[in-house]
């Protein structure tokens, strides 16, 4: 079993910056891909950016491209997404998953909310 445990959510002010990390418990096959996705309230979960084991393949939704950088530390199993430019609308709990392929997610964290004020 792989545990994901998010951090670096928080509230902040339109326009600046977080960066959260995600900590995988053990390093196998289940996270050679990882990726972010993002829940507002009432609305479905949607993808946000993913990567896979060498980080040299990332995609992202066209809402955070240019403004959300997705990375990976694979001595410390662990993902990051540093998100800069932050808007009112990228408020939401956001969740790290794991799995072997991109878009094959196996196991998914708790979450953490991410809130932008105007």
């Amino acid at each position: 079993q792989v545990q994901l445990v998010e951090s670096g959510g928080g509230s902040v002010q339109a326009g600046d910056s977080l960066r959260l990390s995600c900590a995988a418990s053990v390093r196998t096959l289940s996270t050679d891909a990882m990726g972010w996705f993002r829940q507002a309230p009432g609305k479905e979960r949607e993808f946000v950016a993913a990567i896979t084991w060498t980080g040299r393949s990332t995609n992202y939704a066209d809402s955070v491209k240019g403004r959300f950088t997705i990375s990976r530390d694979n001595a410390k199993n662990t993902v990051y997404l540093e998100m800069n430019s932050l808007k009112p609308e990228d408020t939401a709990v956001y969740y790290c998953a794991a799995g072997r392929r991109i878009g094959f997610y196996n196991y998914w964290g708790q979450g953490t909310q991410v809130t932008v004020s105007s």
